[in-house]
């Protein structure tokens, strides 16, 4: 089984934040089905398929500095090894519209993803890194971006980037 987890913030003032990137792939993929809440692991999942596989999909509970918290509860719960994990998080020193796959790899600042690398003491497990920079890369105040909302500009550039994020999802379980 692979767990893809959404990286985001709970609570509708964060719906549809930059923040939220992970979420809103992992509502992408959960395609009009319900997440429930497993409490154990203090996150919403969704047991799907795809390619042929299952997956579970999560948007962890906990805030995104506390990730790490959900994943490895998930983890152990559900018996996966970090190599079966992949996360979908915003990253503001991308560029709106890319996107990079890596695996073993640091934080580069991502607290949510810090969380994750603290709490399963490895970085041994796949990031997709989903941009949202604008284009100058000019960002005053990293916090009010990351927490602000698209704007209507950005929003078909989002949805364009939503569907490569699942196509590269659907790659990547297929070869595992």
């Amino acid at each position: 089984m692979h767990l893809i987890i959404g990286l985001g913030n709970p609570g509708k003032e964060y719906e549809r934040t930059r923040h939220n990137m992970g979420f809103i792939v992992v509502e992408a993929l959960a395609n009009d089905e319900n997440l429930t809440m497993n409490k154990a692991a203090n996150a919403l999942i969704l047991k799907t398929t795809l390619n042929e596989k299952r997956v579970l999909l999560a948007e962890p509970q906990t805030f995104m500095n506390e990730s790490g918290v959900a994943v490895r509860a998930l983890m152990d719960f559900y018996k996966l090894a970090p190599e079966d994990i992949i996360v979908v998080h915003d990253d503001k020193d991308v560029l709106l519209g890319e996107i990079k796959v890596q695996k073993d790899r640091g934080a580069a600042g991502h607290n949510g993803v810090a969380s994750i690398i603290e709490h399963l003491g490895t970085k041994n497990f796949t990031r997709i890194r989903v941009g949202v920079a604008p284009q100058d890369k000019t960002i005053h105040d990293t916090a009010e971006f990351v927490l602000g909302k698209f704007t209507k500009e950005e929003q078909k550039t989002l949805s364009e980037v939503i569907v490569r994020v699942v196509e590269e999802l659907r790659s990547l379980v297929a070869m595992k």
